[in-house]
């Protein structure tokens, strides 16, 4: 949990700072200072072995570790709530461990092999800080805990089975509980990552969606509009009642594009093959082009009509922006549509439309293709497995 630097990535970065609203307050004290009950083994063992002026040392000394102690765990132990330490947090703390140690070395000659308790709580904040790089520190602290006590002799004094006994296996078992909740509490930390991190990429895939759907929407259906408007303008001086009838379905169309727009905002649009076909012919109608559509989509396997309807909306919206074509023709199978014209061989330069329907096609697992043909024109196929679903 050594993570002094800046965030690597948008998603941890929203989740420190999400993360920093839960400022440390008194529920945090509850588990570190219940813990401090066990420094009564201390208190007594101070009344104990020392007296006068060295019993009110022992007790300052006590006193003075459980603050210090306090505000060393609470900065070092790794909630996943709480952000990574900086480095002047770092520095506060190893200069808190520094002290705790001096008050462990002042109490011993007070308490006698019962000071080792402090061992137990300076072990904590080791593990805490440093994970498996604990391991020297806490074998020398269980080593001293186990030892010292039998070098001096004036210390025997101790009953057996009392706690200076087991301080050297708690030492261990609290190492190894410490790192236990450290990697339980990394794992905690890693899900919110996770978790803000997905929702990032899932915000950024509904903008890419929409900003694609809105850009297969509006080029097919801006473009319509476009060349009726166009048409009606020039039959507005020779055939006033056709002009009119353009200017109605460009009306027509004109509020069907903004039911699509809201559409594609929800996600709830709904593009068919045959709706495709069926505009398409009255778009190359409307441009001149003479069109060779299929009437039926029977063949087609149903699970495919959908891709196949964005595949004919891109494709012919191409050929009339693009294609200077006099005709094209759509060839449909069961797992398969082709689209070619005989214009001049680029029906679209680089950019979303072509890029977005290549996109759909390899989510679908299909095989996209898009050329020029020869001697001209232009030729665009997407074949799907006949038995895999778009």
């Amino acid at each position: 949990m050594d993570a002094d630097v800046e965030p690597a990535s948008p998603a941890q970065g929203q989740w420190a700072a999400g993360q920093r609203q839960w400022a440390p307050g008194w529920r945090e004290l509850i588990f570190p200072g219940a813990l401090l009950i066990y420094l009564l083994y201390v208190v007594g063992a101070v009344a104990k072995y020392s007296r006068g002026a060295g019993a009110i040392c022992g007790y300052a000394v006590l006193a003075a570790f459980a603050v210090g102690w306090l505000a060393a765990f609470l900065p070092v132990w790794p909630t996943y709530l709480r952000p990574p330490m900086s480095r002047p947090a770092v520095r506060r703390f190893w200069a808190l461990y520094g002290v705790l140690v001096v008050l462990f070395a002042v109490e011993l000659p007070l308490a006698h092999a019962a000071a080792f308790v402090l061992c137990v709580f300076i072990t904590i904040i080791t593990v805490a800080r440093l994970a498996g790089r604990s391991v020297p520190i806490v074998v020398v602290l269980a080593l001293g805990a186990l030892l010292v006590p039998v070098a001096i002799p004036s210390w025997h004094t101790s009953l057996v089975g009392s706690i200076d006994d087991v301080t050297p296996v708690a030492i261990v078992v609290v190492a190894l509980a410490v790192f236990g909740a450290l990697q339980a509490q990394r794992s905690h930390r890693a899900l919110a990552e996770a978790r803000a991190e997905l929702a990032v990429m899932a915000a950024e895939n509904e903008r890419f969606r929409i900003a694609r759907d809105l850009h297969d929407l509006l080029g097919h259906s801006l473009t319509t509009i476009t060349v009726k408007a166009g048409l009606a303008a020039r039959l507005g001086a020779t055939d006033h009642a056709r002009a009119l009838q353009e200017i109605s379905e460009v009306e027509i169309l004109t509020r069907q594009t903004l039911a699509d727009v809201r559409a594609a905002v929800t996600n709830y649009r709904d593009v068919t093959l045959a709706g495709e076909l069926a505009t398409g012919r009255e778009l190359l109608r409307a441009a001149g082009i003479t069109a060779d559509l299929p009437r039926a989509v029977d063949i087609v396997e149903p699970a495919h009509q959908e891709l196949f309807g964005w595949v004919v909306r891109e494709g012919l919206t191409n050929i009339v922006r693009h294609a200077h074509a006099r005709s094209c023709s759509v060839r449909l199978s069961a797992s398969s549509v082709e689209i070619m014209d005989d214009g001049v061989g680029g029906a679209a330069p680089p950019g979303n439309g072509l890029s977005g329907l290549r996109e759909r096609v390899a989510a679908a697992g299909g095989v996209f293709d898009a050329g020029p043909r020869q001697p001209a024109g232009w030729r665009l196929r997407v074949s799907l497995s006949p038995a895999g679903g778009a």
